[in-house]
């Protein structure tokens, strides 16, 4: 049975009394941006060549490079050279890795040559505000949910006049027809348009700062920007970013319940549920459109308790079996007189068909 709706989307510190820790008095808790550098995939210990490596998102944090160190991802490569089975080395907790499944996932790599044990090694680069790629900073303004440092910001958001106050007031603002522009399978585009007013407040020598390099869609970007108008007068150095939803990836194939099935079960096809799962997509594939399955076994008590739930198979990524499971746990069936075991569910994770009409931009502030 498939469940269609569940489709979506110490540090210990040692006390010693007799000698108290010093106190650091006034030291800045500085923010420093974090990139993941992906190292060369290797596949059989062979080296493989890439056809399009996701770079995973930047982070901007306080943080201590002692915690934070290098982290290795296991997949297999389809003959398409989609990337399949990503799966993390260990099982310790550790921050900032949301974007690498995710990124790999989305990755693709040279067609006609699949293989089953491949490696990717991601190292930490950790840079003060002051020194970051001012791209870095311009995308984690566009892409995060977090704001950035007002010290990121001043990195190119200072020219001109288009900040002076009295500030501009966004009298009409222009959009693209994002449907009829193309997307990047697994990875959002995005374009900073810098542009001046003229004293009507007509956009004038509209270009782009920066970008993903989607030529559709900058040129999209700035016939959408000549549409706005503004007040305030003659202005250089203003800002706008559009940004496009990722394409959608397709979950690869599945296996049918039925070939999933555990010797030996004893679970009617058909699960009566007395209050249904909660659907949870994982945010940073929903971010990416990744879509994935997984299949899960599980056994039931009397009362109708769900437990003993395992990931029999998941693609394109494991972390969609660990969804899978907390979804599945948070399910009750109804009470029967011997509960079940072996029962088998398959979760799917898939994108919404209007998910890429919300695309847009947020002025820069």
């Amino acid at each position: 049975m498939l469940i269609s709706d569940f489709a979506v989307a110490a540090l210990s510190i040692a006390s010693v009394a007799s000698v108290p820790p010093p106190v650091a008095v006034g030291l800045p808790r500085l923010q420093s941006v974090m990139s993941w550098i992906p190292g060369d995939a290797r596949c059989e210990g062979r080296a493989i060549d890439a056809a399009a490596i996701q770079r995973p998102l930047v982070e901007v944090a306080v943080l201590d490079p002692q915690y934070v160190r290098p982290v290795t991802y296991r997949f297999a490569v389809d003959a398409s050279g989609r990337t399949r089975s990503v799966a993390r080395e260990g099982t310790d907790f550790m921050a900032f890795i949301q974007d690498l499944g995710p990124s790999l996932a989305a990755s693709r790599f040279a067609a006609g040559a699949p293989s089953e044990n491949c490696e990717l090694r991601y190292s930490p680069k950790i840079e003060p505000l002051s020194d970051a790629a001012i791209k870095d900073l311009v995308a984690y303004s566009i892409l995060s949910d977090q704001r950035l440092p007002k010290e990121g910001w001043d990195r190119f958001t200072t020219v001109g006049t288009c900040r002076d106050k009295p500030r501009q007031i966004t009298l009409l603002r222009g959009f693209p027809d994002f449907r009829k522009v193309p997307s990047t399978p697994g990875a959002k585009d995005w374009a900073l348009v810098a542009y001046d007013t003229d004293a009507k407040g007509r956009p004038i020598n509209a270009r782009i700062a920066h970008g993903t390099g989607n030529r559709a869609m900058e040129g999209a970007a700035i016939k959408a920007l000549r549409k706005s108008r503004f007040s305030g007068g003659a202005r250089t150095g203003c800002l706008f970013p559009y940004w496009r939803a990722a394409g959608r990836l397709d979950a690869p194939e599945k296996p049918t319940e039925g070939q999933m099935r555990p010797a030996g079960a004893i679970c009617p096809e058909k699960i009566d549920w007395a209050s249904r799962p909660t659907s949870h997509y994982p945010p940073a594939y929903r971010n990416r459109a990744v879509e994935g399955w997984a299949i899960v076994a599980f056994d039931t008590a009397p009362w109708g308790e769900v437990g003993n739930v395992r990931v029999l198979a998941a693609q394109p990524s494991a972390d969609f079996g660990q969804q899978a499971v907390q979804i599945v746990r948070s399910g009750r069936v109804k009470p029967s007189a011997q509960g079940a075991s072996g029962c088998v569910e398959t979760v799917n994770f898939q994108m919404p068909d209007d998910y890429m009409t919300f695309d847009g931009g947020d002025a820069m502030r």
